[in-house]
């Protein structure tokens, strides 16, 4: 069974100028095809585009639910020698990544090929 390690990213909140781009739309696919060709560099396979609900604090005491646009990235990761064994593996938060910026983490989960992946997050303290 395959085994790999996802990311997901804040997508940008605002498009770049970029050259030969006039519309609005267009410097956003822009700002946008940088984004996901730059993880293509550090090996992240581009997977899909989520919008997802949180919860927020306002004020004292209120609450309001705002959505956040991410960006799933994921990439096949490499097993230990006694993994390949046959030993079970069970979904953990990857090791620190010094160079990823706040607020940011990568999951390590398990998902046969073409399956969807089954997120296992911890809360890294």
């Amino acid at each position: 069974m395959q085994h790999y390690e996802y990311t997901v990213i804040p997508a940008p909140g605002r498009a770049e100028k970029h050259k030969g781009a006039k519309t609005g739309a267009d410097r956003y696919a822009a700002t946008l095809a940088d984004l996901i060709n730059a993880k293509a560099a550090e090996g992240w396979e581009f997977q899909r585009a989520e919008t997802l609900p949180a919860e927020e604090r306002t004020g004292l005491t209120g609450k309001t639910t705002v959505y956040h646009n991410l960006l799933v990235f994921r990439r096949a990761r490499d097993l230990e020698p006694a993994q390949e064994a046959g030993q079970p593996v069970t979904g953990h938060a990857a090791p620190a990544n010094e160079d990823a910026p706040a607020g940011k983490k990568t999951i390590l989960v398990e998902a046969p090929e073409g399956a969807a992946p089954k997120l296992r997050a911890s809360r890294g303290d």
